[in-house]
């Protein structure tokens, strides 16, 4: 298990391999489907997005409301190839991993590459594992997508799997 502090620098992220077990502690933004819609239509109209793409990690998860003692409820990932039409754009302005779940297209795997990037994988159905790992949890944007909103997180002890790794790689 290796124990990475985020955000991650290239020189880390060249160290990974498809295979290798992580642990996450830092910053984390949510997108789902709808805040990517969103998301590409702030930078097809030109505007700028009320966050920072730089390095930044997205999860491909929507967190539950959180219990009065909890900073998070659930929130596991959702399947990662929906996303596969937005990851390339993304990854070209500076996104520097993705997590989610399940394979992801060919052309992501380029922009990985391309971009000396990581894909992690979390584990479908352990949303509640996910929800406990989150020590911090902030709505930063898109406050009316509601749980597709982009929420900022800050994880400890985050569990993950490389499964495309910047040298293609893949645990598929």
């Amino acid at each position: 298990m290796k124990n990475l502090q985020l955000p991650l620098t290239k020189e880390t992220i060249k160290s990974l391999r498809a295979g290798d077990s992580v642990s996450l502690s830092g910053t984390i933004l949510t997108a789902r489907d709808c805040a990517h819609k969103r998301i590409f239509g702030y930078l097809k109209d030109g505007k700028p997005l009320p966050f920072d793409l730089k390095d930044a990690v997205i999860y491909y998860a929507g967190p539950c409301p959180a219990k009065p003692d909890m900073a998070s409820g659930s929130c596991g990932p959702t399947t990662s190839a929906r996303m596969d039409s937005f990851a390339p754009a993304l990854l070209n302005l500076g996104l520097g991993a993705i997590i989610g779940k399940g394979e992801m297209c060919g052309e992501v795997r380029e922009a990985l590459k391309r971009n000396v990037c990581v894909y992690f994988a979390a584990i479908g159905g352990a949303g509640a594992l996910y929800g406990n790992a989150i020590k911090k949890s902030e709505c930063i944007a898109f406050e009316d997508l509601l749980s597709e909103a982009v929420y900022k997180l800050e994880v400890e002890n985050f569990p993950a799997v490389v499964a495309f790794d910047c040298f293609g790689g893949s645990i598929y």
